[in-house]
């Protein structure tokens, strides 16, 4: 009885390894391509608030809603600017120095400053991707944010299939530049590519941008983000940490919390979507007239005084009912199983060729 049939080689039993690129909506539910609504949540921002806002595709606070963490935003200074200074606050973590410190040591060389066009930065806003909704990566060149100030709404895209990206400190394997700009069809805009707002790092879902000159372009306003909608709530002018007015920001990455949700607010969504490779793989399986006519069920046996014997029904004119296909390595092990819609029968009288598509 055939146990294991080998493949006889790559053009023949299976095909080559084919790639294909696989994009969808980054954000929940349903994997939508455009986030309109940014919430916060009370109990989070009590806990690890001072490092990052976790920001909700709806209220959290309403269970009915099954709110789901879409990103997260923070602020990093290299020097802890931004945090009450210990002269203020004998208990401070310094969280922005933190932040800075964090995002320099995964993205950077040893001893770097994040570098934004040709200016080096002390201090940087970061846009996280929750890592369950970038999957592999953030699509390059198919994302646009939206941030709203004093000085409208401003949209901005990074320049995927342009030359350079950034500065050659970065370690990661993709970085590229934002730019001034927005996604029109199929075809990127560029208002301006002479001044560099930030990098995105598409395979950490991660966008970085120079404070100095969104500030300049975007003209943060907004007040304390309270617990639920942030675009509801009345905006003053942006102001450093005091760590006390309710009129001000209490943490630096509420600057740019409100000015995302500001400009959900006013029509311009968070576009994005995320990217994957899928690799994958033909197989020609071939069950010719003689083999896989027997099976190893106990159903298929009778017990008689001379121990296990196959039904008589059976003996002569076999019949099997393939509902699985395995596949193995070389020495036996299970590495993919194949479900058939329905059983196939298969008997001396029948030959059957079945095609695996493996993905990977």
């Amino acid at each position: 009885m055939t146990i294991f049939t080998g493949f006889s080689g790559e053009g023949r039993d299976f095909t080559p390894v084919l790639s294909t690129e696989i994009t969808t909506g980054l954000w929940s539910p349903d994997e939508t391509g455009s986030l309109t609504t940014a919430f916060t949540s009370s109990i989070q921002k009590d806990v690890s608030g001072e490092f990052y806002y976790d920001v909700y595709n709806l209220n959290p606070a309403v269970p009915a809603n099954n709110a789901e963490i879409q990103l997260s935003v923070a602020y990093g200074h290299i020097n802890g600017g931004g945090s009450p200074t210990v002269a203020t606050n004998s208990e401070t973590t310094l969280p922005t120095k933190v932040i800075y410190s964090q995002y320099r040591n995964i993205l950077l060389t040893s001893g770097s400053k994040f570098t934004f066009g040709t200016a080096e930065s002390d201090d940087i806003y970061v846009i996280n991707v929750n890592r369950a909704r970038f999957k592999q990566a953030l699509d390059p060149g198919n994302w646009q944010l939206g941030l709203s100030g004093s000085n409208g709404v401003r949209t901005f895209i990074d320049n995927f299939g342009s030359a350079a990206t950034t500065a050659g400190n970065v370690v990661a394997s993709s970085a590229y530049n934002i730019y001034s700009g927005s996604l029109t069809g199929d075809t990127p805009v560029f208002y301006d590519q002479t001044t560099v707002y930030g990098t995105v790092f598409p395979d950490y879902g991660v966008i970085l941008l120079y404070p100095t000159a969104i500030s300049s372009s975007v003209g943060f306003t907004g007040s304390r983000a309270a617990t639920g909608n942030v675009t509801t709530f009345p905006r003053v002018p942006f102001v450093p940490y005091t760590g006390s007015a309710a009129t001000q920001y209490e943490y630096q990455h509420e600057a740019l919390l409100n000015a995302i949700s500001g400009s959900m607010r006013e029509g311009k969504a968070f576009i994005a979507r995320s990217v994957e490779q899928v690799a994958s793989r033909n197989y020609s399986v071939n069950l010719n007239y003689n083999n896989y006519n027997y099976s190893t069920n106990p159903s298929y046996y009778t017990t008689t005084t001379n121990g296990k014997e196959i039904l008589t029904a059976l003996r002569d004119n076999p019949v099997t009912y393939i509902t699985t296909i395995g596949l193995y390595t070389e020495t036996n092990e299970l590495v993919a199983v194949a479900k058939l819609s329905r059983p196939l029968q298969k008997s001396k009288d029948k030959s059957a060729l079945i095609r695996v598509r493996l993905d990977y």
